[in-house]
């Protein structure tokens, strides 16, 4: 198990060197961290991490985001991803990305996402949070 995280995360780590990279804090009764890159013009993949808790409910989510709309200060987004751990299950995020400085690289996000629990039936989790944008010239 712990070969498998460390593959995934050197893989993940390797890819996001290549591409526009955004790291985000989410606050929420189930926080949590994530990062992610753009693809393209409109898709956004997205790993999750769960936060304050205890190691071994760390909760993962892989999610691929599809932007609705984009402009230079906001970007609305919809998604669909899987959740292991703790409330395993699916999980589709609807979101809001607003970037309100003149640069565009520090912004504020809010996302409702219904988190479909395999044995745990359906939970609605909203959050709102900072994000950061490591852009490229």
């Amino acid at each position: 198990m712990k070969k498998g995280i460390l593959l995934a995360f050197f893989s993940v780590v390797s890819f996001l060197a290549f591409s526009q990279t955004t790291v985000s804090f989410h606050q929420s009764n189930l926080p949590f961290i994530g990062v992610n890159t753009q693809l393209g013009e409109r898709w956004i993949p997205e790993l999750r991490v769960g936060t304050d808790n205890f190691v071994e409910n760390l909760s993962l989510e892989l999610v691929g985001n599809y932007m609705v709309k984009s402009d230079e200060d906001k970007q609305i987004y919809v998604g669909l991803g899987a959740r292991v751990n703790f409330l395993d299950g699916l999980v589709v995020p609807l979101g809001i990305n607003y970037y309100p400085f003149a640069k565009k690289d520090f912004g504020f996000h809010m996302e409702a996402a219904p988190i479909i629990a395999v044995n745990d039936g359906l939970l609605l989790r909203g959050s709102f949070g900072i994000r950061y944008r490591f852009l490229k010239e």
